[in-house]
Parts: C-alpha cells; sequence; structure tokens
C-alpha cells in the first residue's frame, strides 16, 4: 500500500490540514494519509507546543469518520527531537509491505536542505507538494515531487490558538469535535 505521510505539530490541527490531507488521498495514488503527531520539530520552538498526546487525540477526533486517515504516533516512541529520515528509515522496517511517501507544504520544500539527511530523503522517498501561500513550488533539491491541488485557506495554528487567548469563537476553522474538546478542556488558554 501506498501510505503519504503528513508530518506536523498539529497544534491543534485544523481544517487547512484536513482538506490536504483529503485531497492527497483522493487526488494522488496514495492509498493512505497518516497525520503523523510530532512531539517536538528540530525546527520549532516547543514552549507554545501542548501535550503531543492532547495533540494527537484532537488529530484522532479531526479525523474519526474517515477509513482513509489514520492519526499516526510513531514519533512519541522514537529519540527527540523528531527527524523525519529516522522515522522513515523506522517506518521502512516495520512495515516492508508499505511504500511511505511525504506530504509538505512548499514552504517546508524550500527549507528541506536543511533537514537532516536529505539526499537520503529524497532518494528514497516520492513527496507530495501543496503550495502555501507566498510560497512557490521551487524544487532545488531535485526532489521527485508530485503537486497536489488544494484549495488553500489562509488558516494557522498559530492564529487559533490567538483566537482561543482572545475568546475568539474558532468554530468553523476546526472540525465541530475539535473545538468542543479544545473549549472542555481550556487548550491554549495561557
Amino acid at each position: 500500500m501506498k501510505i503519504g505521510l503528513y508530518f506536523g505539530s498539529f497544534n491543534p490541527i485544523h481544517n487547512g490540514h484536513l482538506i490536504v490531507a483529503n485531497i492527497a488521498r483522493h487526488t494522488t495514488d496514495l492509498q493512505r494519509v497518516w497525520l503523523v503527531v510530532s512531539p517536538q520539530n528540530p525546527l520549532k520552538p516547543s514552549g507554545t507546543l501542548l501535550n503531543e498526546y492532547h495533540r494527537l487525540h484532537l488529530v484522532k477526533l479531526a479525523i474519526q469518520d474517515d477509513v482513509h486517515l489514520k492519526a499516526s504516533d510513531i514519533e512519541f516512541h522514537l529519540p527527540k527531537p523528531s527527524y523525519t529520515i529516522d522515522t522513515l528509515t523506522y517506518l521502512k522496517e516495520k512495515y516492508p509491505q508499505h511504500e511511505f511517501a511525504i506530504i509538505m507544504g512548499s514552504d517546508s520544500l524550500q527549507n528541506l536542505s536543511h533537514w537532516k539527511n536529505y539526499q537520503q530523503l529524497i532518494a528514497t522517498h516520492s513527496i507530495y507538494i501543496y503550495e502555501r501561500p507566498g510560497f512557490p513550488i521551487v524544487n532545488e533539491v531535485g526532489a521527485n515531487i508530485h503537486t497536489i491541488k488544494a484549495p488553500l485557506l489562509d488558516i494557522s495554528s498559530t492564529q487559533i490558538r490567538q483566537f482561543i487567548q482572545q475568546g475568539i469563537s474558532i468554530r468553523y476553522m476546526v472540525p465541530d469535535a475539535v473545538a468542543t474538546e479544545i473549549m472542555e478542556n481550556n487548550y491554549y488558554k495561557n
């Protein structure tokens, strides 16, 4: 089976993430999409991160009715910080019957040369790219890329966290089950 790995902090997951995952699944040769919750992104500060198990739970709530999407905690069991190449190596050993590809935004593609062992990553895995505003798709590293034509929403987890702190409703930005869970548990209030 060909599985697209959509890595992210998902802090919190929002409808923009879900649109990309859905379009990747339905418009490419990817048979499943795993949303891989990263406990700690080595290129981002960890101070604003909700606990990884809470973020994983929010992802599970968001995709609970879609059999083609899966929430993955694979990086919770690997050394931190999480490096994509290490996760891919582990997954290849654990699931040799599957072929794994990476789903990322064009902003991440532009930073790919800063990733650990990126040459190995692009030599062994396809990359599915969706364009992010202000980041045209530029393949300077020579990766095997496929473009995902997903509708772009000007929405971010940072903006959602700010709205929560300001008491502004996040309805329609995240699935209803996610909004309810965030509000009931006072996530992102501090």
